[in-house]
């Protein structure tokens, strides 16, 4: 089940906040809220809220656990830009945008009913069945790891002669 908050005209560019959701998505909601609060950026305290809100509404008016929640996804729009001007020099003016963002909130369950310690272990078995059994004598062997021989230095016939001096 999807649960949706939204937080709107947060007076914060668009391209700021963006910097702080993108540490967050597709994490769990607990490993989320450990994240934005350690986050030292203006964005995060608004996002901390706004992920409270939702878990707060994912557990009352869902009745879901809030350990079974992922943020599956989270977008942030700009919104409406209030336009204001700063007084320079000679009578003339310079505009300054202050804009504003919109914020949304996509939570979902990892798998509704089951808990995150059963998803990984029915992915590692999946994993694990699809792989054939093969003994250590067919499986490759790398040239180059801790079981091959040691590589002997070229001696001075061996070496190819790239320069036309007779100096080797």
């Amino acid at each position: 089940m999807k649960v949706i908050s939204k937080l709107r005209h947060l007076r914060i560019s668009p391209r700021k906040v963006r910097l702080v959701v993108d540490l967050i998505r597709k994490k769990k909601a607990e490993e989320a809220q450990k994240i934005l609060d350690f986050t030292i950026k203006k964005g995060s305290g608004p996002l901390i809220k706004l992920l409270k809100t939702a878990l707060a509404d994912a557990k009352n008016n869902f009745q879901l656990e809030t350990t079974n929640l992922y943020i599956s996804k989270i977008t942030v729009d700009q919104g409406p830009t209030n336009k204001r001007w700063r007084p320079r020099s000679r009578g003339m003016a310079n505009p300054i945008n202050k804009r504003t963002s919109h914020i949304t909130l996509v939570l979902e369950e990892i798998e509704p009913g089951k808990k995150l310690k059963e998803v990984k272990k029915e992915v590692i078995e999946k994993r694990d069945q699809s792989l054939p059994d093969r003994p250590k004598s067919e499986r490759p062997k790398f040239e180059h790891g801790p079981e091959s021989e040691t590589i002997k230095p070229k001696t001075a016939k061996e070496l190819k002669r790239i320069f036309r001096r007779k100096s080797i």
